[in-house]
């Protein structure tokens, strides 16, 4: 299938994204819809087990994320959609495999899937979006730190990592979306087959 044109391409994007408010921006990788519910139904009974209050992220929200583009001018949003346009690289597979929360604002600590050697090809896919990012002259987004995780709820209470049974998807594309009252998907590029 022909790439479409990049130029128009922001303008498509930067519409949809003008017209529907601000919010934050970023690239993200999502799991399929039935990896997602899996996810979900993991992430109750975990918030019943650990005694969570939080509200469980709802299924279509679930995601890794990749690089934050909130803050960028109009031209480095440009730089970053020809970016993403530019790669080129194959499906992947990711195994999460166990669970923690990460230190957050008094209240509100995410809880959140994490993983080692079932995220090293995702590590890889960053690093090469990263170098990317930076021959379109992008090196604040690309030079951020990089823990991946799938966010399952925020709770005021915290606990240490905990074992599941590994979460395993094939990632075929990546998205870019706008987070404000809820999820829009504003762009995908998939991966090679």
């Amino acid at each position: 299938m022909p790439q479409p044109n990049v130029h128009d391409l922001f303008w498509f994007i930067m519409d949809r994204f003008a017209s529907s408010g601000s919010g934050r921006l970023f690239f993200a990788i999502m799991p399929d819809r039935a990896t997602a519910e899996r996810i979900y139904r993991l992430a109750g009974a975990l918030k019943r087990a650990h005694r969570f209050d939080g509200k469980l992220i709802a299924p279509d929200r679930l995601h890794i994320s990749l690089f934050s583009l909130t803050g960028l001018s109009d031209r480095q949003i440009c730089a970053a959609c020809e970016a993403a346009t530019d790669l080129r690289t194959e499906h992947f597979e990711v195994s999460f495999d166990r669970t923690t929360s990460f230190r957050g604002g008094p209240g509100n600590r995410p809880f959140v899937l994490i993983g080692e050697d079932g995220l090293r090809r995702l590590q890889s896919f960053r690093q090469m979006l990263a170098a990317a990012l930076t021959r379109r002259g992008l090196r604040r987004p690309a030079n951020t730190n990089f823990t991946p995780h799938v966010t399952l709820l925020y709770d005021a209470r915290s606990v240490d990592e905990y074992p599941v049974e590994p979460v395993v998807w094939t990632v075929a594309g990546f998205v870019l979306v706008r987070s404000l009252k809820g999820h829009k998907h504003l762009e995908r590029w998939w991966l090679q087959r």
